[in-house]
This record gives structure tokens, sequence and C-alpha cells, in this order.
């Protein structure tokens, strides 16, 4: 009855199901190893996040570059504030405002062409971003203490990157985005302070991007749990087309349907003369 597993049509369905299910496998298995590894990240990201609350702030210098281990470490910072700009269109607290970011010469004095600049978010203010609105830094020498914050990228964390502001207001915190507004050179990083300056609230940090359980991880899931219902998919339609084949050669072997209803299943009825029995002939004149 089962013969027909062995003719060409079913060898090609055959090598495409023992192909197909190890593959669905490897996929799923792969997509929820993706997941566990986001997983792992956020769980050591909130480890790493309380433990750099408690950590003794750093030189700048000993944190640099930023990556997943220092994003957020705390770090102390000494120069002259310099330049300053708005971010607006940032949220906190359920609140849409706008962030204050000034740059801090670390490198040289502050008028003086050469240099670095790191920028310091001194806090947000609620509402429109305006410069009037803006309390002014400090003067004189300042020791930043605050979180270290890797350069923004349009997309992160609800980042904008919409073009046409204002005179004094930028869009991303970062190097690409300042380095043509200033004389001098800017830190591939940024800091939150940990205490607003004014009225102003302190802006929290925020963790390293890809590191939490955002869409993508459960985008990853999902995509694990499609793989391996593809694998139950394609074994299922095959024990349904076999079982339907095994069928069909049943019935035509107890002539239940005609052989041509057979199709593959094995030709077995008779070939000869359709006419039916007990037509008389037509006698010839």
């Amino acid at each position: 009855m089962y013969r027909f597993l062995l003719t060409p049509r079913w060898w090609g369905i055959n090598i495409f199901v023992l192909l197909a299910i190890p593959v669905c496998i490897f996929m799923g298995s792969w997509q929820l190893s993706r997941f566990e590894d986001r997983v792992q990240d956020h769980r050591s990201v909130t480890e790493q996040t309380a433990a750099n609350k408690k950590a003794k702030a750093a030189p700048l210098a000993s944190l640099l570059p930023v990556d997943k281990k220092t994003s957020g470490r705390q770090t102390t910072v000494t120069g002259h504030y310099d330049r300053q700009f708005l971010v607006p269109d940032r949220d906190l607290d359920g609140r849409t405002g706008f962030y204050v970011v000034t740059l801090l010469r670390t490198d040289g004095s502050a008028g003086a062409d050469g240099g670095r600049a790191l920028p310091v978010v001194r806090g947000w203010l609620p509402g429109t971003a305006s410069a009037a609105k803006a309390p002014a830094p400090p003067k004189g020498e300042v020791t930043a203490v605050g979180s270290l914050q890797a350069s923004e990228s349009a997309g992160a964390n609800g980042v904008s990157n919409a073009g046409g502001l204002p005179a004094g207001q930028v869009g991303v915190i970062s190097a690409a985005s300042l380095v043509n507004l200033v004389p001098y050179d800017v830190y591939d990083a940024w800091v939150t302070l940990d205490t607003a300056d004014g009225a102003m609230t302190a802006v929290p940090a925020t963790t390293p991007q890809g590191s939490g359980l955002d869409l993508k991880a459960f985008q990853n899931l999902g995509y694990t749990g499609e793989w391996f219902v593809f694998a139950g998919f394609v074994l299922f339609m095959w024990f349904r087309l076999v079982r339907r084949e095994a069928e069909a050669v049943r019935d035509a072997a107890l002539g239940l349907v005609p052989t041509g209803d057979a199709g593959d299943a094995g030709d077995t009825g008779d070939t000869g003369d359709t006419e039916s029995e007990g037509t008389t002939p037509e006698p010839a004149r």
C-alpha cells in the first residue's frame, strides 16, 4: 500500500520534509537564544544600574570610550561651562519639555580655541523650549558629578532628529550634532547631573541601547513560536498527504473508484475496450 512513497514524486516530497523540519527547528532555536540573550542583557544592566548608584564617581578619562559596562557609571568632571543648547520634545514623568545642555570645557581655558568639551545635561524644564526659561550656567570652575551616557542616535529611546530647529537647539545629544556648532572638539559622550541646577528637574540616566526587553526582544520570542509552528505544520501536511494517498490506493484496489481517479496510487484497472457489455453489434449489410 505504501509503495507510492518510493515514486519520484514522493522522493521529492520526502526530501523536502527532511530538510524543512531541521531548518525550522534550527531557526526557532536561534530566535529563542536571541531572546534569552536580551533577557540576560536586561538582567545584567539592571544589576549594573543598581551597582552604579552605590559606586564612587570615577574620572571621565577612565570610563571612555562609553560601552555597556561604563554607560551609567558615576563620573566627575571639572571645567568651565561654555555654550548652552536646548533639546526640545523630551518627556519626563508623563510631561513634555526640554533638556538644558551646557558644554563643559575640560581642556584649556574657557576662552582658548583648543581643548574639548563635554555635553552636560543640567536638567529638564516643562513646556516649549525657550532660552529665556533656561537658567544661565554657573561661572568659574565647576565640578560636575553625574551619570555617563553614550551619544544618542536618532530613533533610540524615542530620540527624534527632526530638522528645522531654531538656533540654539539640537535634536540629538551627540558629538556629531554639536561639533559643527562650536569651534572645538566634543567628547563622544555626555553626562546627566545627579542634582539639577536651579529649579530644573534632574534627568535620569537611560540604559544602553539594545539592552532592555524592548519590542525587538519580544519579536524574537514571536519568531521562535512561528518557526516551531512551521515545523509542526510541515510534518502534519506530510502525514495528511500520505494518508490520502494510501486511502486512494486502497480504494483503487477494492474497485471503489475508477482507476483513473487513483492518480499515482497505482493504475490497476482494465484498459481494454470501453464498450458496455450486452451491446448488440450492428449487423453487416
